[in-house]
């Protein structure tokens, strides 16, 4: 036998050997395939039965808000009444459901919270269905990886979600995307988001690919070239992965123009997107009177924002601390100066942040001229919001700014972050006229302050008036018809 006939030989029967140990390998994965599928088919028909009975029972169809943090008094939870009222308003016959981890309160006492912050009352009542696990979407559990480690975590909350109950209609009104192909391909539900904040965006990865440090991309990383390289190709990942989640919504709701921006590019629908701006409360605050401001003996600064990490706080303290250093110099008025800092906590984490906040102001030696007010009733928050003369927001690219538009609404000279919906949206010129200010580090905070403070007040007058003639298209009435117009397809599907 020739060496040619001698390696055909061999190649015959290495080949040979190989299709006899690759063929069980092919057929254990085919199996393996077969047994998923048939695992998830049986458990989608399962979770279709359920619902199937309830509805034999009630004869209704049901709308779910995945909403964990329903009783946390943000301008998420101001959206998530609003659209569960005009819903109610508007479908007499259609049953609604909110998910929630607030397993510490009762389902009224959610609802007086609302009715106490918001100043909203519901129709009629909803149904609450309490989720004992909602530690595992809470940031403190993941100190690494931790968007990642939240989306999993999401994962198996909306898992809980679903097994307790199963809706018609899915909303997830506060963020989670990775529940969406959760709801729509097992829990068979149509599927819709609002989407207040993207979990991540092209100025996040701006953020790592430049290196700058940040609340969420800290020295340790921004200082080093090979963790900042492996944080690009995480993010870029992760990027992908929600833009395939987000996908599977049959309707996208974004809250402005910044956040479109950012979901058209990563989930890729624009035939199912579309802006809803969030319900503003402004006919509550636009009862306060306009009115000069020239004889006050003491301006208020107000700052109205949950006490989170991105917020920064830390910002408006220390430009403030440079706004009472000028004037001490003799460079500003003789009037007296505070600033107040309105807010709500979520938990033991923004509690610890409060008081790293009011260390801050011991130390810059503030802390005479700074109050802070938690968790406030809507009537104090109302008070505030008159003696105030300037509102301020600090959070680089703010999705929208709840608290931006409330100052306006209320005629105060609002300061704001020169990014994201208040840029682009929000602090914008009113048929010509100037609405407010914006400014992105300290020393533009502390000159625009100064600057607004040393205006006449009959200038300062006509700013705030153009300020709350143009809030006007964010009332709770324009979010209505917006958010009702949008669902009504979806709704529409609903055999009732």
């Amino acid at each position: 036998m020739s060496g040619h006939d001698q390696l055909a030989h061999y190649l015959c029967e290495l080949t040979s050997l190989l299709w006899k140990l690759l063929l069980p390998l092919l057929f254990l994965c085919v199996l393996l395939v077969a047994v998923l599928v048939l695992l998830v088919l049986a458990v989608r028909f399962w979770l279709q039965s359920n619902r199937t009975v309830r509805r034999a029972r009630d004869g209704r169809p049901t709308v779910a808000f995945f909403h964990p943090y329903c009783n946390a008094g943000g301008g998420g939870e101001r959206v998530l009444w609003c659209a569960i009222r005009a819903l109610q308003n508007r479908y007499a016959d259609i049953n609604f459901v909110v998910y929630t981890g607030d397993l510490g309160v009762t389902g009224q006492q959610i609802l007086e919270g609302a009715r106490r912050r918001f100043n909203i009352v519901l129709p009629r009542p909803v149904q609450f269905v309490f989720l004992r696990h909602r530690l595992l979407v809470e940031p403190g559990l993941f100190p690494h990886f931790t968007l990642l480690g939240q989306s999993v975590g999401s994962v198996f909350l909306g898992w809980e979600a679903l097994t307790e109950f199963v809706p018609d209609i899915y909303i997830d009104s506060m963020g989670y995307a990775f529940t969406l192909p959760l709801f729509r391909y097992l829990g068979g539900c149509s599927v819709a988001s609002y989407v207040h904040y993207p979990t991540i965006s092209t100025d996040m990865l701006s953020v790592v690919r430049e290196r700058n440090p940040r609340f969420n991309n800290p020295d340790y990383i921004s200082n080093s070239l090979f963790l900042s390289a492996f944080k690009v190709v995480y993010y870029c990942l992760f990027a992908l992965l929600y833009g395939m989640a987000g996908s599977c919504s049959d309707l996208i709701m974004v809250n402005s123009s910044w956040t479109l921006d950012h979901i058209l590019s990563l989930w890729r629908s624009p035939n199912r997107t579309c802006v809803v701006y969030p319900p503003c409360d402004v006919s509550a605050f636009t009862d306060i009177p306009l009115e000069e401001d020239g004889d006050r003996k003491c301006h208020s600064i107000i700052s109205i924002g949950q006490f989170r990490p991105e917020k920064d706080h830390r910002l408006q303290i220390r430009a403030f601390k440079k706004v009472l250093d000028r004037r001490r110099e003799g460079l500003g008025g003789r009037e007296a100066l505070k600033l107040v800092l309105i807010g709500g906590c979520r938990n033991q984490e923004d509690e610890d942040r409060v008081l790293m906040l009011r260390g801050l102001c011991q130390e810059l030696g503030v802390a005479d001229r700074v109050e802070f007010k938690l968790n406030v009733p809507f009537e104090e928050l109302k008070r505030e919001m008159g003696e105030a003369t300037i509102g301020l927001h600090t959070m680089w690219n703010e999705h929208f700014g709840i608290g931006v538009v409330e100052c306006m609404a209320a005629g105060k000279v609002i300061l704001a972050h020169k990014s994201g919906g208040p840029k682009l949206d929000i602090v914008v010129p009113f048929e010509g006229g100037q609405t407010g200010f914006l400014a992105d580090d300290e020393d533009g905070y502390a000159e625009a302050i100064h600057r607004i403070l040393a205006m006449p007040p009959t200038n300062r007058l006509q700013i705030r008036r153009n300020a709350r003639q143009s809030v006007v298209r964010f009332s709770d009435q324009e979010f209505e018809a917006c958010f009702l117009a949008a669902v009504e397809p979806l709704i529409g599907t609903l055999e009732r």
